[in-house]
Order: structure tokens, then C-alpha cells, then sequence
């Protein structure tokens, strides 16, 4: 039976009314009964037109000829937008580098790019109208589509990164035990619920307002501004949930809304943008995959001496994030382990595919992915539990605990927690049982593995660690909330709204939950990073703290008191035995001129990164957990069935318990499909052929496990002033479904003991085919 366990930190705990309570989703009502509104379900303003994209049909080359006439006296065509059409800046790049265009007119650098767009009175006459276009093409021969492609081509989109400690080449040859190995790790698709869309509405003086599906308004303002050759003031972003997101809306949004825009100010009527299923996977990026090599060092109880690894990573055409993405990677390879001499060194490489993009965990889970591999290798090369194997390379607490680009682990509870998951999932007991059940059957095969995970929380980009908030209490003493983070589902905006009612210790149900728009806060960083509780809770608990000073100041005066002996809890505010109640007392203070709005601002403290040094604290803190995952795989097909799952997981102080365990389970689920079933194709001339469900797939509710238990860690939380002693939750528990990797591996290993097998991630029917033929290959002892 699927079950999760709240924890100590859901009941309600030192005195809090709001916050650490279990609290239902503000959209689970709507979201089950189908009224939640999307912006496809936002009525469509009078003359609203729809916008739909014409794709390059090559994946490397250059446009000889186009000829659109064809399209332009299509049924319902209005306009056909092109290059020429554009008044400002021809691109939407994350980083105004030029390599992103809205529209490419010469180069095509990959199938699917966008050439032109059609605006129609309908969607499906745009539809059939951008099938009408007659273009040439000189077609490069080959296009540069993998990481071995590109690395053969030495074509890279951004310079190659290192992390070096000590003498790792030297530590690696001199150790009592060595291997070398490598490891493919696939991408993802992102399959959000609702595809990228964006509905621009013209206003006055040139205004443009844009509903766009984003995890980053600002940017998009950004964008549309630039392209639009607009002013940031005249471009208004709105947002109030998306269908999903998972990193591809944070900055693959922007093109959409640009087009969008642009249709709407060349056109001067509303104009709706929604891609096609189809057309949004092979038009947008995808999770970063990569080839990863390494070379080990390590003692005969499977302690590392020396780590030296490579990574090479598919960018694709332009580098849109992946900067940040690979940095991560890096910054996650070492996952929960002490690395005593290291070098990490990684290439971006540069290839003729669409521009891979941010997907929760930015990087950090390839990186794990790594670690975890070469544990379960050090594993079956000394004869050792692969669990004593990372117990024996867990961080260490005064020693041992200096990070591979030079931060000290200050809040390590990585052993802890592991060895309560060890015992309360039967770790040892069921390992014994898997093994002599290998021993006996010929064609079935169970694996168990047991896997810990640290993940960094802060953005690596430092001025990104910021957010805006806007509190306003009403007369009658209801609140309006609006803030810089966006909800995708991941119950953001719920947790600040509780974070705002703890505050003025009002009921849940008096705080109005708006949507997230750049008129009312500014300069937003983007809903990432697994930061949105963080960033936004603390601005909102800043802003509310402001109103809450200036309530408390007219009540002492009121009462005659101290302000400190001013409570705020049960919709009145008391000093002694006399009271008001909250809405009385907003009403008296505005009769008074005393001002019941303030804006919040918080920055994340003591986060710091130099990139070229090499040095500073990139993560303002860690948060840690351990899954335990038990599979069986079919030897003679290479089906897999995970069959058990328990999860311990570390949320500090949960300031929502429900909603946490909700995102634990969803981010195992997701990272469980990653490296099992959703593999992405793509054929010699660079086209995507797995685009559509039928040939891609994620997991469905029959793929989770009946045993699938989730609890979270209980302790004195987070360590750091964050909000409410909570931790982040977004990210991390993706990366527990290593543990089903890991445990596949172990199943396929059984079959000749003391052989490592080679099996590439995602561990699709083939891959464990692959592997289980690869033990009888040369070498693999």
C-alpha cells in the first residue's frame, strides 16, 4: 500500500496556526474538477488571432530560397510573420547572446526551428496554412547530433570547466585498487501537462500585456521588450499557473510570447500562441545527456583515494543555460562522498539538436547519476555491500567535509539519515532475501539498492538569489498577496499564503492568492532552483512583518503597552486581556492614515561565487535524503517492475507537509521514468522521433509500486535562517529514484558475480539486454 508518513513537524507544533500544518493545495479542488483556469481556458478578448509557427525541415544548412506566398493566401491567413517584421533585437537567448533567434532566415541549426509564423482567424487554418511554404535548403551532409559527434568535431558552445584538488592522477595509480569505466546518461523531455502557450493583448501607447505559461515573467518581459523594441514599461507579464513546468518554461517560454507579442503589435489584435504537442517536444530542449568517463582510486574497504572524471555534455545549437546546467553537474558529482584528490572536468558540446534547456535539478541529477554508478562498481570490484561502500565515503563532520570546489559541509546529516532508512526499510534483511532468491531463479532477477542524496540549495548565478513581495490588508481584514514565484503545482503559492496568515495570525482562508505579475513586483529571478519557498516566503514574511510593526506600534499606543507584548494569533490582536480583532483594527488604522501595504525584499544571505577563482559558497545550505528501491528484471525480455520503494526525506521543518510529500513522491516518479523508460531518439538527419506518447514514455500510475513509502526526516530543521527552519523540496527528491538505477544494476550484476556490467541510463528493455550481453565480454571482471 502506497503511504506517507507525516512526520512530527505536521502536527501543530509550537504554536504555529498556519504554517507546518498540512494544508490542501489552494488549486487541488479545481485542478481534480477540471475548473482550474490555464491560459487556453482564459476567454479569448474580441478578434483574437492564433499564432502557429513554420518549422525547418533539415537539421543543419542554409536557406537558399523561401517562398511563402503560398501560405499567405491560405483560407484565413492574416499575416505571415518573418524576419523582416521584427522591429528591435532578432533573439531570445537567456542571456542576450544572439544565438537564440525568433526566426532564422540563413542558418538552420536544427530540425524543427523556427522560419516563420502564420497568423490566422483560426488555430487549424494557421495549422494547415504553415504546412503550404516552399523552401530550399543547401543541406549539410552530415549534422552534428551526439556527444561523440561533437566531440570527433571538437564543436563546443561554451569553453570547457574544471575542479582540481590535489594530485588525483597520481592518487588514482598508486592506489591499492583501480578501475575505469564510462557511462551514457540519456536526456528528458519535460511532457508538462500544458504545452508552451502565450495570449499577447495590445494596449495603449504601444502597451503589450502577455499571458504567458512561464517560470520566469521578468525574463519573458525581458524578451518581448527587446524584441518589440519596447521599453521593460510597456511590457506587462502575467501569470497565474502553469500546467507544469519542471525547468522547460523557465527560459523556453520567451520565444513563444515574443512571436506572440509580435503578431499582436504587427497585427494590432489580441493573438494566442499555443504549439501542437508534436511541434513542442521537437521545437523545445530537453534534460542535458551525457558521456561520462572516469578513472578510480580507491582502498580495499572501498574508500576513494583519487577520483578523475570527464563529462561532455549535449548542449545543442546555442548555450541558452547550459552554463549553469553543467556547472551543476560538476557541483553534484561528488553527490554525499569526499573526494580526497579530485578533477572534474567538463565540455559543453555543440551540436545540431534544439538547445537542451533547465529540468528539476539542473544538471545536479547526471552528476549523481555518476557518483552512484562508480559506488556500485568500487561495489562489485571488492567484494563489499554497496551501501558499506558509501557509508565508508560519506562526508565526514570537522574532517572529511571540504567539497571538491571548496566548500565546507556545515549541516551534514547525511549518516543519520541513512542509517535510519537502513533500518527502517529492512535494508540488510531484504538484501539477504534478494540475493538467495538471484541464486535460485534463472530468468527472474531482483535487485535492492540503497542510495543517499546531498543537493545544493541556492542559485549558482548569484543575482538570481533574490525576490519581491507585495502584502496589502484590506479594511475588513482580508489580505491580497502578490509575489515574485510562480505556480506550476508545486504548491508555491499556497506555502506563502500560509507563511503571510502565520504572520498576521489570521485564518488561511483571509489571504487572497494573486497571480504573479512584473506590474507589481519587479526584476524577478525565475521559480527555480528548488528556491521558490525560500526567496518568496521570506519577501512575503519581510513584507507582512512591516505592516504587522505598524499594527503592533498602534496597539501599545492603543493599550498602553510594550509592543512586545503584542500577540497576533486567532484573527485578533490582544495585550493582556484586551483585544481587537484583526479586521476592526485595519479598519481603525486607516481611519487613523496609517498606510496597510508594504513590499518585501529579501536577499539570500552569505551565497557567494567566483567563477573564474574558483571560489565562495554556492549553496546557502544542503538538503539530504536516502531511497531504498527494490526491482525485478526479466532476463530473457529485460522488463523492469520496481516493486518497492521507501523514501526518508529531509524538508527541515516542513512548513507543509502534504504538499512536501506530494512533491517527493512526484519527483521520484519523474526521475524513475528518466532512468528507466523515456528515451529520446533521434534519426540520421537529426529529426526527433520520439515526439508524441506513443513513441516516448513517462511512467502512469501502474509504474509506481504498491509498497511506495514516503517520510520525512525529523530533526530541529534547518540549521540556516530560512524560512521557518524549512528546506527546499522541489529538486532533491529526484534524485532518490538513483535508487532504481542502482538496483537495476544490482539485479543485472547477479548474474555473474564479480563482473560489472555496462548498462547505459535510461535502463530501457534494450539497455538491460545490452548489459546483461555485456558480461560475457572481455574484460568485465
Amino acid at each position: 500500500m502506497t503511504l506517507a508518513t507525516l512526520s512530527k513537524t505536521g502536527a501543530a507544533s509550537e504554536g504555529t496556526a498556519s504554517v507546518r500544518k498540512p494544508v490542501k493545495h489552494d488549486s487541488g479542488i479545481k485542478h481534480v474538477s477540471g475548473t482550474a483556469r490555464y491560459i487556453d481556458d482564459v476567454p479569448e478578448p474580441a478578434g483574437t488571432l492564433h499564432v502557429v509557427p513554420g518549422l525547418a525541415a533539415i537539421a543543419s544548412g542554409r536557406i537558399t530560397g523561401i517562398d511563402l506566398e503560398a501560405v499567405r493566401r491560405a483560407p484565413g491567413v492574416v499575416e505571415v510573420l518573418s524576419v523582416a517584421h521584427i522591429r528591435g533585437v532578432n533573439d531570445t537567448s537567456p542571456a542576450g547572446t544572439g544565438d537564440d533567434p525568433v526566426f532564422t532566415d540563413d542558418i538552420v541549426s536544427f530540425h524543427g526551428q523556427a522560419l516563420f509564423a502564420v497568423v490566422a482567424q483560426t488555430r487549424l487554418e494557421a495549422r494547415k496554412a504553415a504546412r503550404l511554404a516552399n523552401i530550399d535548403y543547401e543541406v549539410d551532409e552530415k549534422p552534428i547530433l551526439s556527444v561523440e559527434d561533437a566531440l570527433a568535431a571538437r564543436s563546443e558552445v561554451l569553453d570547457a570547466y574544471e575542479f582540481l584538488r590535489g594530485k588525483p592522477e597520481s592518487a588514482v595509480q598508486k592506489a591499492p585498487r583501480r578501475l575505469q569505466s564510462s557511462i551514457i546518461i540519456g536526456g528528458q523531455e519535460h511532457f508538462y501537462l500544458e504545452g508552451q502557450i502565450a495570449l499577447a493583448m495590445p494596449g495603449e501607447d504601444g502597451d503589450m500585456k502577455v499571458l504567458s505559461s512561464t517560470q520566469h515573467p521578468t525574463e519573458v518581459q525581458h524578451v518581448v521588450a527587446h524584441v518589440l523594441n519596447l521599453p521593460q514599461h510597456a511590457v506587462t507579464v502575467e501569470v497565474r499557473r502553469m500546467g507544469g513546468g519542471f525547468g522547460g518554461k523557465e527560459s523556453q517560454a520567451s520565444q513563444w510570447a515574443a512571436i506572440a507579442a509580435l503578431a499582436a503589435q504587427v497585427t494590432g489584435h489580441p493573438c494566442k500562441l499555443r504549439l501542437d504537442r508534436d511541434d513542442d517536444m521537437i521545437m523545445t530542449g530537453k534534460r542535458h545527456d551525457f558521456a561520462v568517463g572516469y578513472k578510480v582510486g580507491f582502498e580495499d574497504n572501498g574508500r576513494l583515494t583519487g577520483v578523475d572524471t570527464s563529462f561532455a555534455a549535449r548542449c545543442g545549437h546555442s548555450a541558452d543555460l547550459s552554463l549553469g546546467v553543467n556547472d551543476r553537474a560538476m557541483f553534484h558529482s561528488d553527490n554525499a562522498y569526499y573526494y580526497p584528490h579530485v578533477r572534474i572536468h567538463s565540455r559543453r558540446m555543440r551540436t545540431n539538436t534544439v538547445s537542451n534547456t533547465a529540468f528539476r535539478g539542473f544538471g545536479g541529477p547526471q552528476g549523481v547519476v555518476f557518483s552512484e554508478r562508480m559506488m556500485d562498481e568500487i561495489a562489485i570490484q571488492t567484494g563489499l555491500d554497496p551501501l558499506d561502500v558509501r557509508k565508508a565515503n560519506f562526508y565526514g563532520q570537522d574532517s572529511r567535509n571540504i567539497t571538491p570546489y571548496g566548500m565546507v559541509i556545515e549541516d551534514n546529516i547525511i549518516e543519520d539519515l541513512v542509517s535510519q532508512l537502513e533500518e527502517t526499510s529492512r535494508y540488510r534483511e531484504r538484501r539477504k532475501a534478494v540475493d538467495a532468491f538471484n541464486r535460485t531463479s534463472r530468468f527472474i532477477k531482483k535487485g535492492l539498492a540503497l542510495t543517499p542524496v546531498k543537493f545544493g540549495i541556492a542559485f549558482t548565478l548569484n543575482h538570481l538569489n533574490q525576490a519581491g513581495a507585495l502584502v496589502h490588508v484590506y479594511t475588513d481584514g482580508s489580505v491580497f498577496l502578490s509575489h515574485a514565484g510562480t505556480e506550476m503545482g508545486q504548491g508555491l503559492y499556497i506555502k506563502v499564503a500560509q507563511v503571510v496568515a502565520e504572520e498576521f495570525g489570521i485564518d488561511l482562508d483571509q489571504v487572497k492568492i494573486s497571480a504573479t505579475t512584473t506590474d507589481k513586483v519587479p526584476n524577478t529571478g525565475p521559480t527555480a532552483a528548488s528556491s521558490g519557498s525560500d526567496l518568496n516566503g521570506m519577501a512575503a514574511k519581510i513584507a507582512a512583518g512591516q505592516i504587522k510593526d505598524r499594527m503592533r506600534a498602534f496597539v501599545a499606543e492603543r493599550f498602553q503597552a510594550r509592543e512586545d507584548e503584542v500577540v497576533f494569533a486567532d484573527n485578533k490582536v490582544s495585550v493582556g486581556d484586551s483585544s481587537i480583532s484583526f479586521s476592526d483594527l485595519a479598519s481603525e488604522m486607516h481611519l487613523e492614515r496609517i498606510s496597510l501595504s508594504a513590499s518585501g525584499y529579501y536577499r539570500t544571505p552569505k551565497v557567494s561565487w567566483d567563477r573564474v577563482e574558483l571560489k565562495g559558497r554556492p549553496f546557502f545550505y544542503f538538503a539530504y535524503g536516502a531511497a531504498c528501491s527494490e526491482v525485478q528484471i526479466d532476463t530473457l525480455t529485460g522488463e523492469t517492475r520496481v516493486t518497492a520503494v521507501d523514501i526518508l526525506q529531509d524538508v527541515g521543518k516542513s512548513l507543509n507537509p502534504a504538499v512536501d510529500i506530494g512533491q517527493i513522491e512526484g519527483g521520484f516518479v519523474q526521475g524513475m521514468g528518466w532512468l528507466t523508460t523515456e528515451e529520446l531518439v533521434w534519426d540520421a538527419k537529426g529529426q526527433l522521433r520520439t515526439h508524441a506518447p506513443s513513441t516516448y514514455k513517462i511512467p502512469c500510475a501502474s509504474d509506481v509500486p504498491e509498497h511506495f513509502v514516503t517520510t520525512l526526516y525529523e530533526y530541529d530543521g534547518n540549521r540556516e535562517d530560512t524560512i521557518y527552519q524549512s528546506k527546499a523540496v522541489g529538486e532533491p527528491p529526484l534524485m532518490l529514484a538513483v535508487s532504481v538505477f542502482s538496483a537495476i544494476y544490482h539485479a543485472i550484476a547477479s548474474i555473474k558475480p564479480g563482473a560489472r556490467p555496462r548498462l547505459q541510463a535510461p535502463a530501457t528493455p534494450e539497455a538491460i539486454l545490452d548489459a546483461i550481453a555485456s558480461l560475457e565480454m572481455p574484460g568485465q571482471v
